[in-house]
């Protein structure tokens, strides 16, 4: 359904990811916002990799209203606050999402709206 972009002559990805994803004439696209790791009771675990579990829960939430899951995802732009929450974002999306995997960027941001949130992930999915 979806063509993976890795082209030869560029150093290939050095993690889980593509460095493009083609979506094909026809499907519709569905844009997340950025989700925090807060529970629908305000609960935020205190865990980096817990945060992305619960990021990427409220995230198929998000695409299960669209008749959509996680491997619809084409595209994850992910935020942490600390390069030592790298590791524990990464475990979390690698075993969420197998190889050919979206195209994704993860950056290290400052901070967010609230001091508890360690992590920030939106996504574009497509189906």
């Amino acid at each position: 359904m979806f063509k993976f972009l890795t082209p030869k002559s560029i150093k290939p990805p050095f993690a889980r990811y593509s460095h493009g994803v083609e979506v094909p004439p026809g499907k519709r696209l569905v844009l997340c916002s950025g989700q925090v790791a807060i529970t629908s009771e305000d609960q935020i675990p205190e865990d980096a990799g817990a945060q992305a579990e619960l990021c990427f829960g409220n995230i198929a939430a998000i695409l299960g209203e669209a008749g959509l899951g996680l491997s619809d995802i084409v595209r994850i732009n992910a935020y942490v606050t600390d390069r030592a929450f790298l590791r524990p974002y990464m475990d979390v999306r690698d075993r969420l999402f197998t190889s050919p995997a979206p195209a994704s960027t993860l950056m290290i941001v400052s901070g967010f709206a609230r001091p508890e949130f360690k992590v920030e992930i939106e996504v574009i999915a497509a189906g």
